[in-house]
Formats: C-alpha cells, structure tokens, sequence
C-alpha cells in the first residue's frame, strides 16, 4: 500500500512540475511579444515625420511589367536592419506589382496599397536580404525610391524568381532615361548669360 501510495504521489508531482515548466514558458513568450510590440510602436513613433503614402493615379498608362509574389518589407536605402514601419510599411504580405510609365503600382491584400512615381524612382537591383529576412543570392528585387526627405528600400520576391531580371532592366533603363531627359543641354547649343558660344568658346 505504501508502495502504490508514494508512486501516485510521485505522478501528482511530475504533472505539477509540467505544467508550471508550461506557464512559465507561456509567460516569457507573451513577455517578449509585449517587449516587441513596444518596439514596433517606438520605432512608428520615430517615423511619424513620414508623409502619407502616394496612391495610384486614375490613368496610370500601359502596362509594362507585372509581378505577383511577397512583399518582405521597407528599410532605409543601405541598411538592410533599419525597417520602416509607419504606414503600414513593416507589415509582410501578398503583394502584385504593376509596372507602367507613371510608377510602380504596390497592391496588398489585407495591408496598405501604396504606388512609387516614376520621378521618385531612383534604382532596382537584386539582393538577399532585407528588414530581418535573408534569401538565397538575389532572391530579392529591392526598389529603391525618394519618399519625402527620406531614400527607401523596399523589397519584393516574385513567386517566379526569374522576372526579377527583367524589372531591375525595365526600372533601371526607364530612370536613366527620365535623367537624360532632365540633363541640360551641353556643347555648342550651351550659352553663357544668354550668348550662344562658338566652337572656340567665344560669345557672338
């Protein structure tokens, strides 16, 4: 009797310690949620100077380019481990990229849609990581673009990694053109406090 006693007693005891081990693990996990969810709303706070996210035009143009595939994140232009977060911008999702002569059309289910002007447009490139998430090499399509005083990253990963190539050319050749057009006009058409110059550098 004894016997069968202590091993009941030692069953209880097992259980006890089981489920305290549980709660305390319960515990550290809602206590580090808490620590980060505090952490997301300080970094938002730091960002508030942010404008509002531009959204598409009515008429945006023809269609260049599309994507369907995930949205991994914003981070400040260069540094991979700064996110952005305001305006919904640390929020991950489905996303689907509609690339036309105006900008870059950002639309997400269940998170903010938000459009990139062409003018504001500065580069694109493949990488593998940013905001916290690393990829394989180049598994990433980074869109780097002007957002008010602030240079942004944003990335993308296509559900076929292959177009990938394709918009880094479309955006990067269509940036070069716009800065071509904006260049001034150099050589012989260039005057100097309204003169027009001759091949040999003189007013007429």
């Amino acid at each position: 009797m004894n016997l069968a006693a202590e091993q009941k007693s030692a069953e209880v005891t097992d259980w006890a310690a089981r489920i305290g081990w549980a709660v305390g693990l319960l515990l550290f996990i809602a206590f580090v949620y808490w620590l980060m969810r505090q952490g997301w709303k300080w970094r938002g706070s730091l960002q508030s100077d942010l404008p509002e996210l531009p959204q598409a035009p009515e008429a945006p143009g023809d269609v260049r380019l599309r994507l369907s595939g995930r949205y991994h994140g914003s981070t400040t232009a260069g540094q991979w481990l700064d996110r952005i977060v305001a305006h919904g911008l640390g929020v991950r999702s489905r996303v689907e990229l509609t690339l036309t002569e105006a900008g870059v059309a950002v639309v997400r289910p269940g998170a903010t849609d938000f459009f990139v002007p062409a003018g504001q447009l500065r580069a694109a490139r493949l990488d593998k990581g940013i905001a916290g998430k690393v990829l394989a090499e180049g598994g990433l399509l980074i869109l780097t673009w002007q957002h008010g005083d602030r240079l942004l990253d944003s990335g993308f990963r296509s559900d076929r990694a292959a177009e990938h190539t394709a918009w880094v050319e479309a955006i990067n050749l269509m940036n070069q053109s716009m800065t071509t057009d904006d260049a001034p006009a150099t050589g012989a058409s260039a005057t100097t406090h309204g003169a027009p110059f001759t091949t040999e550098g003189t007013a007429r």
